[in-house]
C-alpha cells in the first residue's frame, strides 16, 4: 500500500477578485445530515462528509450507493429535501454564489465540441475573468497556450475540441475546472478512464501539487489501486447510508470492498465458460483502416476473446471497422461462414453481429427514456403487429430481461439515466441479447462500475458464450481479461503484436507485447 501524506496544514490564499476562503479547522466544504428522496426512492439519508484543505477525500460505494446524488448536492446542482452543504463556513442555500468554489469533472466528457479548445477551457467566461462586453480572443487564446503546456494536452487553442483524442478531452475537462478562479474543492469522477499510464501519472503529480498547495480534492474511483495512492481519507456509502469515514491508512482492499458492500467479497474468481469452444464464427483478415492494420483473427462460438492494449493501440478502431462503424481500406469479414458488408451497420446487425460501445452514456442509453422503452426498442418485431406495439406484450418481454439480468429498478417507468452505470449497462446487455447476436463486441463493458457489479458483469459473459455467442471483450484492464478471456490478443501500434492463451500465458508475457516486446525479448 502507498504511504499517505498528512493533509497539509495550510490556509488557502485569498481567490482571486474574493475574499479569503474562511475555514474551520481547514474544513473547505460541509455537508451535515444530507437526505434526498425522489417519488418512491430515497437516494440518501442522513449523510455527512467533511472536505478538508491540503487533503485527497474519497467517496467509495457501490453502483447504486448514493455517490452521485452526493456530488450533485456538494456541487449545487441539487438542493437536498433535508440538511445543508456548508462552504467556507457559511450556508450555499444562502449565497449560491459559494458553489463557484466547488469544481467538478464528470466522468463522461462533457465538452461542447464544436468549439475551440480556447473557448471550451475558459467556459463559463464570467467565472474564468473573461466575461464583459466583448471577448479578448487574442488574450484567452495566449493564456489557453499556457494551460495546454501545463496539462501536456495536444492541442492548439484554436483547434476544434471534435477534433481532440478523448484522453486530451479529459484532461482538458480537467484543465477546464482549474480555470476558475475562486476554485477551493476539485471533484474527480472517475478521471483516470481514458487516459494512458503516462497521462495518469501526470494527473497524479498534478493532484499532489494541488493537495500541497491547500486545495481540498474529491476522488471518486473503481481502481482500488488508485484509491490508496492517491486519498487521505474515505467516505463509505451503502444504498444511500453512512457507512463511515475513515483514513486511508487503517483500510485494505479486502475492508474497504467488504465496507461498501457489507460482506465479503471474492475479488479472486476467475470466470471461464464451462463448456467447449465450438466452430469457427468469425473471421477477420487483413483489415487495414484509420488506427490499424493488417487486423487478422478467429472467434469461435462459446469463446471470449480479450484483446489488450495501451490507448491509442487500435482495439476500438478495428472492432468499430468490424461492425461497420468506420471505414476499412482493405481486408474482409466473414460471419458464419458469409462474407459481411463493411461499412454497413445496419446489415451487421442483421447478420448477427453487434458492438456496444465504451461510451454508454453517448452511445448506449437514451437517457430521457424509460427502462422500458430503453429495452423494448429492439423489441419491435415481438411486440408490434401491423406497425402497433402491444403494450402487454412489450411490458412482459422487458421485464423478462430485466429479471434474466439482473437489472436493479424500482419501476420500468424509471428514467434510466437515474439507474446507476452499472445497471444501465446490465439494461444495455439484455436489450442486446434480444436480438440473439451471434457475436458480441463489448468495448470497456465495466468502465466506471464498482467491483460486484463487475463481477455480475463477467458472470453475464460467461453465461453468454455458455450459450454460443462468440464474445470479444475490450478492456484496459489487465486484470478483467485474465478474469474472464479465454484467450487474449495484444495490440500495438495498429497491429496484433501476439495471441496468447489465458490458462498458460503470464503477465510478463501480455504486458510486454502490449508494450511492443515480442516472447524472445523478455
Amino acid at each position: 500500500m502507498a504511504s499517505v501524506r498528512a493533509p497539509a496544514p495550510t490556509s488557502p490564499a485569498e481567490p482571486p477578485g474574493g475574499a479569503a476562503t474562511d475555514t474551520t479547522d481547514g474544513v473547505l466544504v460541509e455537508a451535515r445530515g444530507i437526505t434526498q428522496t425522489y417519488p418512491g426512492v430515497t437516494a440518501l439519508e442522513d449523510v455527512a462528509i467533511s472536505i478538508r484543505a491540503g487533503s485527497v477525500h474519497v467517496i467509495a460505494g457501490e453502483n447504486g450507493a448514493g455517490k452521485s446524488t452526493l456530488v450533485k448536492i456538494l456541487t449545487g446542482t441539487e438542493s437536498p429535501t433535508r440538511g445543508e452543504v456548508i462552504i467556507g463556513g457559511r450556508p450555499a442555500a444562502e449565497d449560491p454564489q459559494l458553489f463557484h468554489r466547488i469544481g467538478y469533472v464528470p466522468q463522461e466528457l462533457s465538452l461542447f465540441s464544436h468549439m475551440t479548445v480556447a473557448e471550451n477551457l475558459f467556459m463559463p467566461f464570467e467565472q474564468s475573468g473573461y466575461g464583459g462586453a466583448l471577448l479578448n480572443t487574442r488574450r484567452m487564446q495566449r493564456n489557453a497556450a499556457e494551460q495546454l503546456e501545463r496539462f501536456k494536452i495536444n492541442a492548439r487553442p484554436e483547434q476544434q475540441v471534435q477534433s481532440l483524442s478523448v484522453s486530451d478531452q479529459q484532461l482538458l475537462m480537467i484543465a477546464r475546472a482549474l480555470s476558475h478562479r475562486e476554485l477551493d474543492v476539485l471533484i474527480l469522477d472517475e478521471p483516470t478512464s481514458s487516459l494512458t499510464a503516462s497521462e495518469v501519472e501526470r494527473l497524479f503529480d498534478l493532484i499532489n501539487a494541488l493537495r500541497d498547495e491547500g486545495k481540498g480534492i474529491v476522488f471518486i474511483s473503481h481502481k482500488s489501486e488508485e484509491v490508496f495512492e492517491m486519498g487521505d481519507e474515505t467516505t463509505v456509502l451503502r444504498n444511500g447510508k453512512l457507512v463511515g469515514t475513515y483514513p486511508m491508512a487503517d483500510l485494505d482492499e479486502r475492508r474497504l470492498l467488504s465496507l461498501m458492500a457489507g460482506r465479503e467479497v471474492d475479488t479472486d474468481e476467475r470466470f471461464k465458460p464451462e463448456v467447449d469452444e465450438g466452430e469457427v464464427i468469425l473471421q477477420v483478415r487483413g483489415l487495414t483502416g484509420p488506427g490499424f492494420e493488417n487486423i487478422s483473427f478467429e472467434l469461435r462460438r462459446g469463446e471470449v476473446l480479450g484483446l489488450a492494449g495501451l490507448v491509442g493501440a487500435g482495439r476500438t478502431e478495428s472492432m468499430q471497422a468490424v461492425f461497420g462503424y468506420l471505414p476499412v481500406k482493405s481486408g474482409d469479414v466473414v460471419l458464419d461462414g458469409e462474407p459481411l458488408k463493411l461499412g454497413d451497420t445496419s446489415a451487421s446487425v442483421r447478420a448477427g453481429l453487434l458492438y456496444l460501445s465504451e461510451e454508454r452514456k453517448l452511445h448506449g442509453i437514451l437517457p430521457l427514456q424509460s427502462v422500458l422503452h430503453n429495452i423494448g426498442v429492439t423489441l419491435f418485431d415481438e411486440t408490434a403487429r401491423r406497425g402497433l406495439i402491444s403494450a402487454s406484450k412489450e411490458r412482459a418481454r422487458v421485464s423478462e430481461i430485466v429479471q434474466r439480468f439482473d437489472v436493479k429498478t424500482s419501476s420500468l417507468g424509471n428514467r434510466i439515466m437515474f439507474l446507476s452505470g452499472g445497471n444501465q449497462q446490465k439494461a444495455i446487455i439484455g436489450r442486446a441479447m434480444a436480438l440473439q447476436p451471434k457475436v458480441l463486441i463489448l468495448d470497456e463493458p465495466t468502465r466506471g462500475i464498482d467491483v460486484r457489479t463487475k463481477i455480475e458483469v463477467y458472470r453475464i459473459i460467461t453465461q453468454l458464450a455458455e450459450a454460443g455467442v462468440g464474445v470479444i471483450v475490450i478492456s484496459s484492464e489487465m486484470t478483467e481479461l485474465r478474469k474472464c478471456s479465454t484467450r487474449i490478443a495484444c495490440l500495438y501500434a495498429g497491429r496484433i503484436q501476439a495471441e496468447f492463451d489465458n490458462e498458460t500465458c503470464s503477465n510478463e508475457e501480455l504486458v510486454t507485447a502490449i508494450f511492443g516486446g515480442r516472447r524472445d525479448e523478455q
